[in-house]
């Protein structure tokens, strides 16, 4: 049932997929803080510790979920 859904195929792509967004995010968050730039109506301070946790956490999903990827493609053939 899960192969003819396609539902590890998808899992893998889900964790790659919210990883590169982790990536993303947190990336264009920490290089527009040291340019000097704030969003508009947001109060609070930048947290540079919680940045760096969720970019790490972000290279793990999308190292986890392509080789999740690759690995199901290989053996599949």
């Amino acid at each position: 049932m899960i192969d003819i859904l396609g539902l590890d195929s998808l899992f893998a792509e889900l964790v790659t997929g919210l990883g590169l967004a982790l990536l993303v995010g947190n990336g264009l968050a920490w290089w527009k803080h040291r340019k000097g730039q704030r969003p508009t109506g947001v109060a609070g301070e930048f947290r540079r510790g919680r940045v760096i946790f969720l970019l790490v956490v972000g290279v793990l999903m999308t190292l986890w979920g392509v080789a999740s990827i690759v690995t199901r493609e290989t053996t599949l053939g």
